[in-house]
């Protein structure tokens, strides 16, 4: 007789979602091994190469024998300098120091470092809908309460403010923030983070404010930090790195900078998951924030030139429309007159157009009816793949 048949994964694994860009791009790379001619747009990573100077300052170091395990909070070197560098940038009104940062392999598990660090089951974390899948993965697998509170696209992708108000309250432990923002491009606004800040003080919750793409800002105005209104500094907690701005996204360095007692509970669940960074990688993060920064500003020349490319083409195709992103590198176009299964549409558009997209429903429920494209391709390939929407969406049988 077989004996009972029995499990061996977790249950708490029912509780976790998966970052659906990869599993697009394994599909991607299965189609164009076959010889076939895909545009990548599913991904959230430069097609930029990591600046010289980045990538020398880490050869120097390996070469130099900066091998060895480092502290779980990073180097007191590149501390310091994302504590300087973010100080200024943000225009803080109190400096941060390097008690207040933590490094990290990537900003995706800081991020659930933070969350470890802050929510007990049942605490009330709110985040806003479409959203970064790790957000909801996270707080789902800690069994926390939370709540999703939709963006409009009639807002350029901002929340209702009196919906939020109406949302959070004293029972509230923290609210993240995403601006600009993944998967819309939009961003929020000096009053928003004002009236964010309000309802901060007013119930006495954490702002988690995830700022990867802070660099990557189409305003001619100067990015605003939601940690340098009043009140803000000692109750935000700013995610940031370098995968965006630089294109180092497989380098794996990311940041957090916080109140100093809480850096020192995130710090310990750096301990317990990843040890620490590698070293010659904190020492590009270093090269990254003091050398020259042309390349940031030229990369983000181009990525707007895309951007306009992208969105101005997207709108000139029957049944979809598309707001301008004003910073990040995505576009998210509504196509809920073609269907509302978006997913099976973005599997048709690489399957038959060889055009490689992700599904807005994958970033939440109201990102149902919308596709989300990575602009992070060049203006020849933009141009390919607008030729093949073109012609392959008409055929589409929702």
């Amino acid at each position: 007789m077989l004996a009972t048949e029995k499990s061996f994964v977790t249950r708490a694994l029912s509780r976790l979602g998966s970052e659906n860009a990869f599993q697009i791009l394994q599909r991607a790379r299965e189609i164009e091994a076959s010889g076939r001619r895909v545009v990548h747009m599913e991904i959230g990573e430069p097609d930029f190469d990591t600046p010289e100077n980045i990538k020398r300052a880490a050869v120097d170091s390996l070469l130099g024998h900066d091998t060895h395990y480092t502290p779980s909070q990073g180097t007191h070197e590149l501390r310091e300098v994302v504590a300087d560098y973010a100080s200024r940038f943000r225009k803080m009104p109190k400096p941060y120091t390097a008690a207040n940062v933590t490094i990290s392999p990537g900003a995706k598990p800081i991020i659930w470092n933070i969350l470890s660090a802050i929510l007990d089951p049942g605490d009330e974390f709110v985040y806003f809908d479409p959203a970064y899948p790790a957000y909801a993965s996270a707080s789902s697998y800690l069994q926390a309460n939370t709540i999703r509170i939709p963006l409009h696209e009639e807002r350029d992708w901002r929340m209702d403010l009196e919906e939020l108000a109406a949302r959070v309250s004293d029972k509230t432990k923290a609210v993240m923030i995403n601006s600009p923002h993944n998967p819309t491009g939009g961003v929020l606004l000096r009053s928003d983070l004002e009236r964010i800040a309000e309802l901060a003080n007013k119930h006495n919750f954490l702002v988690i404010a995830d700022e990867i793409y802070s660099r990557n800002f189409y305003f001619d105005s100067e990015y605003i930090s939601i940690a340098a209104l009043p009140g803000m500094q000692e109750r935000t907690i700013i995610v940031d790195g370098f995968s965006k701005a630089y294109a180092m996204t497989g380098w794996r360095l990311g940041y957090a900078i916080m109140p100093e007692d809480l850096c020192k509970a995130v710090t310990l669940f750096n301990n317990n998951t990843f040890s620490c960074v590698t070293s010659f990688v904190q020492k590009a993060g270093i090269e990254a924030l003091l050398g020259p920064d042309v390349a940031v500003r030229e990369m983000n020349d181009i990525f707007r030139q895309r951007r306009d490319k992208l969105v101005g083409g997207l709108n000139a195709l029957p049944g979809v429309r598309c707001t301008l992103p004003e910073g990040a590198f995505y576009a998210f176009p509504n196509v809920s007159q073609i269907t509302t299964d978006d997913k099976k549409l973005a599997s048709f558009i690489l399957e038959e157009a060889g055009v490689a997209c992700g599904g807005g429903s994958s970033f939440g429920p109201a990102g149902k009816g919308y596709l989300r494209f990575s602009y992070a391709a060049s203006l020849a390939d933009i141009d390919y793949a607008l030729h093949q929407l073109g012609e392959y969406l008409p055929k589409f049988k929702g």
